[in-house]
């Protein structure tokens, strides 16, 4: 192929990202994002190439298809338009793929209509998404549009670890069980850690700890997903910014009974005023750690709630993957946080995993180890490209169907 750009589209609630990706030498030429869409006031941001100047705008901006069409617009102002010959294929995020999609796929009216029908499982994020596709499909009828969907790589969880133990009559009808999300994260960020050890993906054991306002935990055998902390929703799993993670399933009960909460109110309750938020008042890490360090009880204790959180995981998958080759801290907090990763591993030296105080002091930067010299475990920082995955999966597959 000579067109060698992948246009990577991701359309949250009341966001569009985009990022161009050049696939010949891994280059962004431009990037961008629409916010706050519906609202009286929007925003668009967009990074121009060769480090131009940002430039923003705060018009109003109605729905997915204005945002889309204002970002493209921008491409165009550049000379990157949706119809620059360059242009291979726009790589959509999609969250929820069900059991059907475990690859990325060309979009047809079939496709979409199975995004569809899996709108009961992710209500806020499906619906977006195929706004954001059909948009794109309008402003460009004849350029390849590839979904590339977060569950995809949790797929290979074997049933035991993918069912929960409910009535399987039930379950199967309405499509309750174990799905996992971030799986482009988890995907780029174990195949790195492989990489970063100098070993094919298939001979590495990989424990991927993404944490971010979304936190997850997954655990990669030969490079393939056996377990990971998600499960219907995003909502199971570590302590979140907002999110509380697992709890007690008999919470919704109580609180329903005993404090008269709608199923609206619990979920909002569970999914926006819960995590790091609901036990300390703020979901941002830095300004948690800021609070610890001077001294603040509430903020410990959601930090210890935090890491305690994160030990159980680590230690639950260590004995799921027998033997365990690296974890990997990502995302947000975990490519930033000193803290947290040397409290998530402090006292688990009996499990071969420890932090050099001086190799995990820098933040973010290139994928390094932060364990110390012969460790039994590597224990590593992985920045996060979820917009490369996305873009790498999409071009192999135009690549594939097009190998002209």
């Amino acid at each position: 192929m000579t067109a060698t750009r992948v246009l990577v589209l991701n359309s949250g609630s009341s966001s569009v990202k985009y990022q161009l990706v050049d696939m010949a030498d891994g280059s962004r030429p431009a990037a961008g994002l629409v916010e706050r869409i519906g609202e009286r006031t929007s925003r668009l941001v967009h990074r121009p190439p060769a480090g131009g100047p940002e430039r923003t705008s705060d018009a109003p901006v109605a729905d997915h298809e204005a945002a889309l069409k204002a970002a493209a617009a921008e491409l165009a102002a550049d000379g990157l338009g949706l119809g620059a010959p360059e242009l291979a294929a726009v790589g959509h995020r999609v969250v929820h793929g069900g059991l059907r999609f475990t690859e990325p796929v060309l979009i047809d009216d079939e496709v979409l209509a199975e995004i569809e029908r899996l709108v009961p499982v992710a209500p806020l994020h499906n619906p977006a998404n195929l706004r954001g596709i059909r948009t794109a499909q309008a402003l460009s009828p004849r350029l390849p549009q590839v979904a590339v969907f977060d569950t995809a790589f949790h797929t290979t969880m074997p049933e035991h670890a993918a069912r929960y133990a409910i009535d399987t009559a039930t379950a199967d009808a309405h499509r309750v069980r174990r799905y996992g999300f971030h799986g482009t994260s988890h995907a780029y960020v174990s195949r790195r850690t492989a990489e970063l050890l100098g070993r094919p993906p298939s001979e590495v054991n990989v424990i991927v700890l993404h944490l971010g306002n979304g936190a997850s935990a997954s655990a990669v055998r030969g490079g393939v997903c056996v377990e990971t902390s998600m499960g219907l929703t995003p909502l199971e799993g570590l302590v979140m910014g907002t999110r509380s993670g697992d709890v007690d399933p008999a919470v919704v009960f109580h609180l329903s009974r005993v404090a008269g909460m709608s199923v609206d109110e619990i979920d909002t309750l569970l999914n926006k005023r819960s995590g790091l938020l609901g036990l300390c008042g703020d979901n941002d890490m830095r300004e948690v750690r800021r609070r610890v360090d001077a001294g603040d009880a509430d903020a410990r204790l959601a930090f210890d709630v935090y890491v305690h959180r994160l030990k159980k995981y680590l230690g639950a998958y260590c004995a799921v993957l027998g033997r365990v080759d690296a974890v990997a801290f990502t995302a947000g907090v975990g490519e930033n946080s000193a803290p947290v990763r040397a409290a998530a591993v402090g006292g688990l030296e009996g499990l071969g995993l420890a932090v050099d105080p001086e190799r995990n002091e820098p933040p973010g930067g290139e994928p390094r180890l932060i364990s110390p010299p012969g460790a039994r475990v590597a224990v590593a920082v992985v920045p996060t490209d979820e917009e490369l995955e996305i873009a790498r999966q999409t071009y192999a597959l135009v690549s594939e169907e097009n190998p002209g």
